[in-house]
């Protein structure tokens, strides 16, 4: 894919100066530090050589902030995970399941967003595990991966799993047992919004600190709450690839940015309620920043978890007897992952001579670079 013409990273560092009356904490502001320092001499580099004999070159590089929030440091981290997925793939049909919050409870998770995406992580698989363990439904033991995404395409505060679930389960013998159909229905879609309501404002009473009002939960009752529930994939293989659209995402990637002008964004939406219709939208630096620092997570929380028979206590027991017994899912082969090509070559691999810190590379090695710059 080409380099985005715009970054989010221009919108930070023009701002560099006003970041903190857009950040609600110092964790939010810190993040947004390293997000605009990716990639720059600030964070240091390393200067490479291609071993590739034809080619031969020096690159200087400028280290990555490695934030999981910048949208310049996911491509990478995306291919590994998805990989790893494809090993414990199941040969059996999987669902796309979609928890939503309602936008009642936005205020709430910007002052408690560790109880709330915790919550509702909880939640979201206590649905499951209750819908698959009883007989009229399933009668086994679920499985599920489920990736937190909190923003609109707007950038608005939108709080939802993205979660796969197989169709079917593991009984106690150990014996994998189909969904409903050979696997081509899941659970009531109905049913698991009204259970998801009630369990999550029951666990909401119980965990929130202050005291909320009772208008609220009121609220909350009289709002039908979105559960989504897409039909099996064709296939395996298809799971993972789909569902490593969400890993690493991030608010806002920079190809969606359209242009800047002295003060403001203008950026790609997609509207899904209308089709997926796509237009342009204008926030000012200020808002645009505002929005953005809403979706960057408390610090250590964890966005993507494994459940049931997908977790690593069931991988290490049963995921391995499952595959065998299920036969295996047969994947487009791939060629191995290449981290360090050579941009100008692209066909050897990059050796680091040397690293340095924000002071910049030694003398000796700036001499060598311009040599070279001008052999070339």
């Amino acid at each position: 894919m080409a380099s985005a013409a715009h970054e989010v990273a221009q919108v930070l560092n023009r701002n560099r100066e006003s970041l903190a009356d857009c950040c609600a904490t110092s964790w939010q502001l810190r993040t947004l530090h390293a997000l605009r320092k990716c990639r720059t001499a600030a964070l240091g580099g390393h200067i490479d050589h291609c071993t590739n004999p034809s080619c031969n070159t020096l690159h200087l590089s400028y280290n990555s902030c490695r934030n999981r929030h910048c949208p310049k440091c996911q491509g990478h981290k995306r291919e590994q995970w998805i990989r790893a997925r494809e090993e414990e793939l199941l040969n059996v049909p999987y669902f796309h399941v979609v928890f939503t919050l309602p936008s009642e409870l936005n205020r709430l998770c910007l002052y408690e967003p560790k109880l709330l995406y915790g919550l509702l992580f909880k939640t979201s698989w206590e649905v499951i595990a209750g819908f698959a363990s009883n007989p009229k439904f399933l009668g086994a033991g679920p499985g599920m991966i489920a990736i937190l995404h909190t923003w609109g395409q707007n950038l608005s505060l939108h709080p939802h799993l993205h979660c796969i679930v197989p169709g079917g389960g593991a009984t106690k013998s150990g014996k994998w047992k189909p969904a409903r159909n050979k696997g081509k229905y899941l659970f009531p879609v109905k049913a698991m919004s009204k259970v998801f309501r009630a369990r999550f404002v029951a666990g909401l009473r119980k965990k929130i600190k202050t005291e909320q009002p009772e208008a609220l939960y009121q609220s909350l009752f009289k709002k039908e709450w979105v559960v989504y529930c897409k039909r099996p994939f064709l296939g395996p293989p298809q799971v993972v690839e789909y569902l490593g659209r969400y890993t690493h995402k991030i608010a806002i990637s920079n190809h969606r940015i359209k242009n800047l002008d002295d003060s403001g964004v203008v950026f790609s939406v997609k509207d899904y309620r209308h089709g997926g219709n796509k237009s342009l939208m204008y926030l000012s630096d200020t808002e645009f920043i505002r929005r953005f620092a809403l979706h960057i997570l408390p610090k250590g929380f964890v966005r993507i978890r494994h459940y049931g028979i997908l977790s690593a206590y069931h991988k290490r027991k049963s995921l391995d007897h499952l595959g065998k017994t299920l036969g295996k899912v047969q994947l487009q082969e791939k060629p191995p992952l290449q981290h360090r090509i050579c941009p100008s070559c692209k066909k050897g691999e990059l050796v680091t001579l040397h690293t340095f810190t924000a002071r910049g590379p030694p003398a000796h090695w700036i001499t060598k670079l311009k040599k070279y710059t001008k052999a070339q």
